[in-house]
């Protein structure tokens, strides 16, 4: 979590900037969720797909794809006066991993993206996050073509716990990646409030 400082003389409340990561598999949507919802040209470290790359990325289901993010993305949003998100796309390729942890220190909360296509590869974001009790939301992204499914048999299918929210977003489209972000804070907010409370009770 991340506040700025701002001069308050005049009433003005202080700005506070929030840090939220967006995970999931590798082919998912979050270099394009960043980017839709960003307010500012994304940073992106992404690099072409090699033939040597074929031994250990699963590129089956998302075939069309040419690039992927070696490092992270980064884009920032203004969800009202005041309350900035930066967002930081993670490396959805395992042996990109070992970035996670210097990513999440001090994240507020994490959008775990999914494919119904490849449910499986959101596994280890999920993992991760509820081990380290980094609250998440599970953002299905609508592929066309793919099978429907609601957000209980999504919630069922990965096992997760009790109100952990599950919405259904199409990662292309501002508003839906904006929705899936006021989720998050809101159930991450809740989160921090209630482990707050515990802690002083």
């Amino acid at each position: 979590m991340v506040s700025e400082n701002s001069d308050a003389q005049d009433g003005e409340p202080t700005a506070l900037a929030l840090k939220i990561l967006v995970a999931g598999g590798f082919g998912v949507g979050k270099t394009t969720l960043v980017g839709a919802v960003s307010e500012i040209r994304p940073l992106r470290t992404e690099e072409l797909l090699s033939e040597a790359g074929q031994l250990v990325d699963d590129t089956d289901g998302v075939d069309q794809k040419v690039t992927t993010t070696v490092a992270m993305d980064f884009g920032r949003i203004t969800i009202r006066s005041g309350l900035s998100l930066y967002l930081f796309g993670t490396p959805g390729q395992d042996r990109f991993w070992f970035l996670w942890d210097e990513l999440s220190q001090g994240a507020l909360g994490a959008v775990v993206l999914a494919d119904t296509r490849r449910l499986e590869d959101c596994f280890p974001a999920v993992d991760y996050f509820e081990h380290r009790h980094i609250p998440f939301v599970v953002a299905v992204n609508c592929f066309a073509g793919a099978r429907s499914y609601g957000a209980h048999d999504v919630s069922r299918a990965l096992d997760l716990d009790e109100g952990t929210p599950v919405v259904l977003c199409d990662a292309r489209d501002r508003d839906s990646g904006k929705e899936v972000l006021i989720r998050l804070v809101e159930y991450a907010g809740r989160m921090h409030t209630a482990r707050l409370l515990d802690s002083v009770g």
